[in-house]
């Protein structure tokens, strides 16, 4: 199954992937929207459920387009700062 991958203009790392190159006609407007002016394409895949993704599990992802018309790859969460802590000072 091939798909077509498109990149957020407005938010890193957010991702649509659509079956045919160029038709967002099953795409909520609001989503559409939340993309920026218009997506900008990144790449065409063929999708096997033998050859695992990056980021997204092949089965969810082949399982949207089949049954929404489109699958969304979310930024990773954001690491909170707040958690690292300073490393030991060390003396020689």
């Amino acid at each position: 199954m091939n798909t077509y991958i498109y990149k957020s203009s407005r938010k890193d790392e957010l991702y649509l992937y659509i079956p045919n190159k160029d038709d967002f006609s099953e795409i909520p407007q609001a989503l559409y929207d939340s993309m920026g002016k218009e997506p900008i394409f990144v790449m065409e895949v063929c999708l096997s459920e033998d050859k695992p993704l990056a980021r997204e599990d092949i089965t969810t992802v082949i399982k949207n387009l089949q049954t929404q018309g489109y699958h969304v790859q979310m930024p990773p969460p954001a690491l909170n700062l707040t958690s690292f802590k300073t490393p030991p000072n060390y003396v020689n």
